[in-house]
């Protein structure tokens, strides 16, 4: 297993390089997630994000489940060094401004009730469709957990201050692989990835119940 390299403190929250983990792929119990499942945002919520997108010309498409082997592609996550899957998940389009793709926003969990989602959002560089990134990233975040970023995020004032200063290391550092974390924002985990691929940069936002 490849090791994780820890690095300096931002305003109070730890950002980490990292590099691939080969883990043992597991399922996630439903006995220990019961709690998890019954709370939170909803698979219907990404209605609400697809009106907001909208109102900022930024298409959502109604969502495809997904429930056979191809779960882990789309909505696969690490829990304690594990990575783990979902039996159901639901994956939708984003498309820019100007109708280009952007990525996607994924929702897994049980068929009942989802327990993450996950918003890819792909760039030709990290500045490209620097303000669509930012609106998704803002919407979904507000609406799967809540409109109180200021209030309880800590030192970070706000997600756009949260995103400039994780691209800022993710620069500094010659564009290697960044993974940052907000904790127990309402009681859930929020995850910024940055990973450089061969000829675009890929944004990830994950968020756990």
């Amino acid at each position: 297993m490849n090791k994780v390299i820890a690095v300096p403190i931002f305003a109070g929250i730890v950002i980490v390089i990292f590099t691939l983990l080969l883990m043992s792929n597991n399922e996630l119990s439903e006995s220990d997630s019961q709690l998890v499942y019954e709370t939170g945002f909803t698979y219907y919520d990404i209605e609400k994000i697809q009106n907001a997108l909208a109102e900022q010309n930024i298409f959502v498409s109604s969502p495809t489940a997904i429930t056979d082997h191809t779960t882990s592609q789309y909505c696969a996550y690490f829990e304690k060094g594990l990575l783990r899957n979902v039996e159901y998940c639901t994956t939708t389009a984003v498309l820019d401004v100007d109708g280009n793709p952007l990525g996607n926003i994924n929702i897994g969990g049980n068929t009942q009730s989802p327990v993450l989602a996950i918003a890819n959002l792909e760039t030709l560089t990290l500045e490209s469709n620097r303000d669509n990134v930012l609106v998704v990233f803002e919407t979904v975040i507000e609406i799967l957990v809540c409109d109180c970023w200021d209030e309880k995020s800590g030192e970070y004032e706000s997600i756009s201050d949260w995103l400039d200063t994780t691209r800022a290391f993710y620069a500094d550092s010659g564009n290697r692989n960044v993974k940052s974390k907000i904790d127990n924002l309402e009681g859930y985990e929020i995850f910024l990835e940055i990973t450089s691929k061969d000829n675009s940069v890929l944004q990830t936002l994950i968020i756990l119940k």
